[in-house]
């Protein structure tokens, strides 16, 4: 058995420099609950973005709401900014099947209709079940189906990974 230490922290300025170079001057950060909000959250300090970053949720377009249910994270949506006609840039902890990434775009739509949608993660995981590509990828890591990969948040705001099964 072997283990996957993966150190956010140094993945996290990886992620850094590659989202600063997807940046349009009018760009906004909209970080995907929780793992992408908490990332995004600190890229728009650490870049000295003006306003504040987007929370998106994918509760309410998930293509498992039938059989899962409303999440607790479904108000979660905050879009402190008008998002027609935006470059809206997604950012999220992990990418796996694409279906969260989906959900989300779908729920940005509801909200208006973006110039162009980006997106960029700490970690691409494989295993997609959708035709969705990062734009940015810090990592790229092979898991299997049976391992789950999830950021966490200390109070002093640094990053760290749990790998726990699924």
């Amino acid at each position: 058995m072997s283990t996957l230490l993966l150190d956010a922290e140094a993945l996290y300025a990886d992620l850094l420099k590659g989202v600063s170079r997807l940046l349009h001057p009018d760009t906004v950060l909209v970080g995907i609950w929780s793992g992408g909000a908490w990332l995004a959250e600190r890229l728009q300090r650490d870049l000295s973005l003006a306003g504040e970053p987007g929370v998106i949720s994918s509760s309410l377009h998930r293509d498992d709401f039938g059989s899962k249910g409303m999440s607790a994270s479904a108000d979660h949506t905050k879009l402190p900014f008008e998002v027609e006609g935006r470059h809206i840039l997604l950012i999220d902890d992990v990418l796996y099947t694409g279906r969260t990434i989906r959900a989300v775009i779908n729920e940005l739509f509801d909200y208006g209709r973006p110039a162009s949608i980006q997106l960029a993660v700490l970690v691409d995981r494989g295993g997609r079940e959708l035709p969705i590509q990062a734009d940015y990828a810090a990592a790229r890591v092979a898991l299997p189906p049976n391992q789950l990969l999830e950021l966490a948040r200390d109070a002093d705001d640094r990053f760290r990974f749990r790998v726990e099964a699924a």
